[in-house]
């Protein structure tokens, strides 16, 4: 049996018995892959390059920022948490960005003869090289520089910081490993789309941080949290400096050694899932050779028996499983859903906002109504086949906005219930509630017709962009005039809503409740008739334009 026949960790060692002589070789594996990506094209040279400058920009500022902490009181709390978040960060960025390392799939490796052990110290190594390790390296210097007081910190110092690197860069090596097949899945592709969602959740979420510490009275606000977390790894391993400048070296020392045991264990776990992924058979392959293997999700069972029989069901359906299933849509999906809860929240949170900011709930869901036709791409051509009246199309723009409300109107009551609860007013739960079904009907008509006379092509090659080439500007007409035209629609009860509060009549907005519910079905209904007879008509101009991406 020759080498390569072997199966894998059973071959002879590579190099020296402790595995450094694949350290380089991995280290140079991955500066050429690095070369090679950017002799692909000039434009994805200019945005590493301009990635890098800003990325070091910030390193800098952060590194200087950082170092201008010290001798202020609360210093440790800000670089403990600070060390979290850097963790939080490594943990999950191989979840969402694997497509962007290649060395983070280990089972290319598979037919090598590599064993675990100098195979994961190679990879560790290799993963040390790259803008995101020099990022966390200035963090972990500015932190450490931050409190560092006195000989024995200096000491505990010089061993917290490239520590703390490393716990990072192992904790995503091992989370990479341990769902290596999940990332090159469809699943995985899902989680890249959603990556884009998680960066925006995040942005809010430290803007209103950085807020509340301001409201709250500086850095002090940090010390109940930081005192639970000093004792995590990695942010141990950064405290571990400041006891030590407290002249704590026996509560220092207790943390430096925690960090080095979760590296260890980190190590650990990362060269067992190794074994696992190089030694075990694909899951996904002893399943699809199951010859009596369960289908589940069929017409007619479960929760899918609850829906009307005929085209109305059937489209329902359909609609619900591109949300559940294609990557796009999903995106689209969960990004109406989460702006739509956090803008309102975090407004009413900061006691700044107004329950009003509610609607934008609906405004955010009610955009999916829009361009309807193009996440079918090329296969609206069997929806064209079942459409041959205007009664057809007028049927599978129903149940399509249908589907849409199956979603949109719980979350509607959700967000509008929860605003009012956090703000405390809850007289004006009616007519804000109205006055969001108003708006969610006008933006299902306005996207009815959208649909119909602005239809645009939607890529499916798994990158970012929702438009094909050359149709940005129909997208555009589509959204942000449907938006616009949403407003118009409304008028009518958002001047009574205006009425009713400038006449000191708010014992009546209750009334906005059902005038909002009815003006939203009427309006929406209104829009579906509106849209069914161009529907129809358009069909071959509607598959040319859904079919270029």
């Amino acid at each position: 049996m020759s080498v390569l026949d072997a199966p894998a960790g059973t071959g002879p060692r590579t190099g020296g018995t402790d595995g450094t002589a694949l350290v380089p070789v991995f280290v140079r594996l991955k500066l050429t892959l690095l070369r090679n990506g950017l002799r692909q094209s000039a434009g994805r040279r200019a945005a590493y390059i301009a990635s890098v400058v800003v990325t070091l920009l910030v390193a800098a500022g952060q590194l200087i920022g950082l170092i201008a902490l010290r001798g202020n009181a609360h210093a440790g709390s800000l670089v403990v948490l600070l060390a979290a978040v850097l963790a939080l960060g490594w943990a999950v960025m191989p979840l969402f960005f694997a497509a962007g390392d290649e060395t983070l799939d280990p089972s290319r490796l598979v037919m090598l003869p590599l064993r675990p052990r100098p195979l994961i110290a190679a990879l560790l190594m290799a993963s040390l090289v790259g803008i995101g390790p020099l990022f966390t390296l200035c963090l972990a210097a500015g932190s450490v520089i931050a409190v560092a007081h006195g000989a024995g910190a200096a000491v505990f110092a010089v061993l917290a910081a490239p520590l703390t690197l490393l716990v990072c860069v192992a904790l995503a090596r091992t989370v990479a490993t341990a769902n290596s097949r999940l990332l090159t899945s469809r699943k995985g592709r899902d989680l890249a789309v959603l990556s884009g969602l998680v960066i925006a959740v995040g942005i809010q979420v430290v803007n209103f941080g950085a807020q509340r510490l301001g409201q709250a009275g500086g850095l002090s606000a940090l010390d109940p949290a930081a005192d639970v977390v000093r004792w995590l790894p990695p942010a141990s391993a950064i405290a571990s400096v400041g006891s030590a400048a407290d002249g704590s070296y026996g509560r220092a020392g207790l943390q430096l050694l925690l960090s080095v045991a979760a590296l260890a264990l980190l190590m650990w776990l990362w060269q067992r899932s190794l074994v696992k992924l190089m030694t075990a058979p694909d899951g996904s392959t002893l399943a699809a050779a199951e010859p009596n293997r369960k289908k589940s999700g069929t017409r007619g069972s479960g929760l899918w028996a609850l829906f009307p029989e005929g085209r109305t069901g059937t489209v329902m359906q359909r609609s619900l499983r591109y949300v559940a299933r294609d990557p796009k849509t999903k995106a689209a999906w969960v990004t109406a859903l989460a702006i739509g809860l956090i803008v309102p929240l975090l407004n009413a949170l900061q006691g700044t906002g107004s329950v009003y900011f509610a609607c934008f709930a609906a405004g955010m869901l009610g955009i999916q109504m829009y361009n309807q036709f193009g996440q079918d791409t090329s296969a609206f051509w069997m929806v064209a086949m079942a459409i041959s009246s205007t009664r057809d199309a007028y049927e599978e723009l129903r149940a399509r906005a249908l589907a849409l409300l199956l979603i949109t109107l719980p979350y509607t009551v959700l967000v509008t219930v929860v605003t009012s609860a956090v703000l405390g007013d809850w007289g004006a739960l009616p007519g804000v509630m109205g006055l969001s079904f108003a708006l969610l009907g006008a933006m299902l008509a306005t996207g009815a017709v959208a649909s119909a006379n602005f239809p645009y092509s939607i890529p499916q090659d798994g990158g970012f962009k929702n438009v094909a080439p050359g149709q940005a500007g129909l997208a555009w007409i589509s959204i942000f005039g449907g938006m616009v035209s949403a407003a118009l629609l409304c008028a009518p009860v958002i001047g009574l809503t205006i009425w009713l509060h400038l006449s000191g009549g708010q014992e009546w907005l209750w009334l906005l409740l059902p005038v909002g519910a009815v003006y939203g079905a009427l309006i929406a209904w209104a829009g579906l008739r509106v849209a069914a007879p161009r529907t129809a008509d358009r069909l071959p101009e509607i598959l040319a334009a859904v079919s270029k991406g």
